[in-house]
């Protein structure tokens, strides 16, 4: 069996709902980071064997396959497919589970992974919204749904407030890591530390989501989401829009092509979870990937869990015992913004250009998912 490289990765900047991205079609910003990996690793385009890519609302502008749309658009040549997958928060990073997969079983040894969501564009929860107002129905107004789960409120902001009680998660420390997320994101950028993986793009050149002048006085004067419960804006990811990708190469095309990777892939899982609490699969995901991988937490350098909400990391670091000063040290989606479909590579590109940078060894990966799952990815700095 061969090894799964990743000879690089980059992304976009991550715009704010409204921001500097907020114009741009879907399918000219995957173009933009696809161009930007062909041309960062000097590749032939012509060599890829497919691109997988991630997008959770598949309708208007990020309809039609918009890994297919995006390669073409960026010019690039007509021989190579393309296919856009659904896993929802996670979906990229099943992008990257089905490159490295081809690659591991073979039968491919480049696929390019990645994703893009412009949510300014395309609002979370479009494809169910519009569905049922067009009267298509609603995703869980099935008969076997309702038998099994009744029809109780199936969102990720219940998921996430039913997290908070069930984990005993204050709203002051929510707000605490939300705070230094913050911070992280905002030193991190002064720092430079993002220069290596952004691409800019139409004049933003910088994440616009990191807030230098979050206070906790601030966050404590805002209103929960719902009467009585925990969760607030402050402590919620933002709504953004991005794209991402990254190059993965058979042990064969790295050596045949002269390529220098920057990591390789370790370990993955994929988990169920239960869909009603739905964002709880980081925690046993992180369990399963750790297992297969044949190490132990402790092992592990940098870990990158999306902040989909403040309770999801701090229940899930309550289970697994991770250490605060190794995960998301750079900031994580409350301030860097979460554009669903590009997320998954957005943190792996982070996770590995900063593995690269502090001469770690292993970084860890997971992400919680609607309807109740989540992955997870293990990789090793080459």
């Amino acid at each position: 069996m061969t090894d799964a490289f990743i000879v690089d990765a980059v992304r976009s900047p991550v715009g704010r709902r409204g921001g500097g991205l907020s114009t741009v079609h879907p399918a000219d910003l995957g173009a933009h980071v696809l161009r930007g990996l062909i041309d960062r690793t000097g590749i032939d385009p012509a060599d890829v064997d497919d691109v997988v890519f991630g997008c959770v609302g598949q309708m208007g502008a990020q309809a039609g396959n918009l890994a297919r749309t995006s390669w073409l658009s960026a010019g690039l040549p007509e021989c190579v497919p393309g296919t856009t997958v659904d896993r929802q928060c996670g979906s990229s990073q099943q992008a990257v589970h089905f490159a490295a997969q081809a690659v591991l079983s073979g039968t491919a040894d480049l696929v390019v992974a990645g994703g893009v969501e412009v949510m300014s564009l395309v609002p979370i929860a479009s494809p169910a919204i519009v569905g049922q107002r067009e009267g298509m129905g609603w995703p869980f107004g099935g008969d076997g749904w309702r038998q099994r789960y009744g029809d109780q409120e199936i969102s990720q902001f219940r998921g996430a407030e039913l997290i908070a009680e069930k984990w005993n998660v204050s709203r002051a420390e929510m707000e605490r890591l939300a705070l230094s997320s913050h911070q992280r994101a905002v030193a991190a950028a002064a720092a430079g530390v993002f220069d290596a993986e952004i691409l800019p793009y139409e004049g933003v050149s910088r994440d616009e989501g990191p807030r230098p002048d979050t206070t906790a006085e601030r966050m404590a004067s805002l209103k929960p989401l719902v009467e009585g419960g925990r969760l607030t804006a402050a402590v919620s990811s933002q709504i953004s829009d991005g794209a991402a990708a990254l190059l993965v190469a058979s042990e064969r095309a790295v050596r045949q092509r002269g390529l220098q990777p920057l990591a390789r892939v370790h370990a993955t899982a994929v988990v169920g979870s239960d869909p009603v609490y739905m964002l709880t699969g980081p925690i046993p995901a992180t369990e399963a990937v750790l297992r297969r991988a044949g190490i132990g937490l402790g092992d592990i350098d940098l870990i990158e869990i999306n902040e989909a909400f403040a309770s999801v990391v701090l229940a899930w670091q309550k289970e697994t015992g991770a250490s605060p000063e190794r995960t998301n040290v750079l900031g994580g989606a409350i301030a860097l913004g979460h554009p669903l479909g590009a997320s998954g590579v957005r943190l792996m590109t982070t996770l590995i250009h900063h593995l690269r940078r502090t001469g770690g060894r292993y970084g860890l990966q997971t992400m919680c998912e609607g309807g109740g799952m989540a992955n997870a990815t293990i990789v090793a700095r080459v």
